[in-house]
């Protein structure tokens, strides 16, 4: 049996200084925190830093992105038997809803530093824009959303977020909440209003806060 593969010493270094980095992020934002303190929390060389990030806000930048793909498995593990597009972008909401709720720390951390949530290309945007192309190619989609539905729902999301961060509801308070942010998204991406509610009640019975 072949060994696993273990990551690479630079793989360890970069890997050491998101950890440190996300903890420190957690506590203040970065024009707070010295590139020294970064590194002695990583335990690793001032050097090194400058071998993987140009500077204190492309680091901060790469902690969001580390965050933002660990809401991206969770989102595609709850859509993982889901075929309707438009279920799969509910639960998209409704996932980041919950992580709000369970790691607020880790969202603050994303919501105040990701740098490219709305750029159709980024990587971790593939998911929801391959579910609003397939709503599209469907006729389910206002022609608007073409080009504005993945700013939009990623603007509603991050909205869901702050106000799970921000009010600390209780379960019920969130559930009513979520549901009315799916139900005037979905109307707003040009969902027609049976259907929208038809799946915001299915989120709601599902949801796991």
């Amino acid at each position: 049996m072949l060994a696993s593969a273990r990551p690479s010493r630079t793989g360890r270094t970069r890997a050491a200084l998101i950890a440190g980095g996300l903890d420190l992020l957690v506590e203040r934002p970065i024009e707070g925190i010295a590139i020294d303190e970064l590194v002695a929390r990583a335990g690793v060389a001032k050097g090194s830093f400058f071998n993987h990030f140009a500077d204190k806000h492309a680091f901060a930048a790469a902690v969001a992105g580390e965050v933002r793909a660990e809401l991206e498995a969770e989102i595609a593990r709850a859509n993982d038997a889901r075929a309707d597009p438009v279920a799969r972008i509910a639960w998209g909401m409704a996932v980041a809803a919950a992580f709000a709720r369970r790691k607020p720390d880790r969202a603050r951390v994303l919501l105040r530093h990701q740098s490219t949530a709305a750029r159709a290309d980024d990587p971790l945007n593939r998911g929801l824009k391959d579910d609003l192309d397939a709503a599209r190619a469907a006729g389910l989609l206002r022609a608007e959303a073409a080009a504005s539905g993945l700013p939009y729902w990623l603007g509603l999301c991050q909205v869901v977020m702050i106000i799970m961060i921000e009010t600390q509801p209780s379960r019920a308070e969130a559930e009513v909440r979520l549901g009315e942010m799916l139900a005037m998204g979905l109307a707003g991406l040009g969902i027609a209003e049976d259907r929208a509610a038809t799946v915001t009640a299915e989120v709601l019975a599902g949801w796991e806060a």
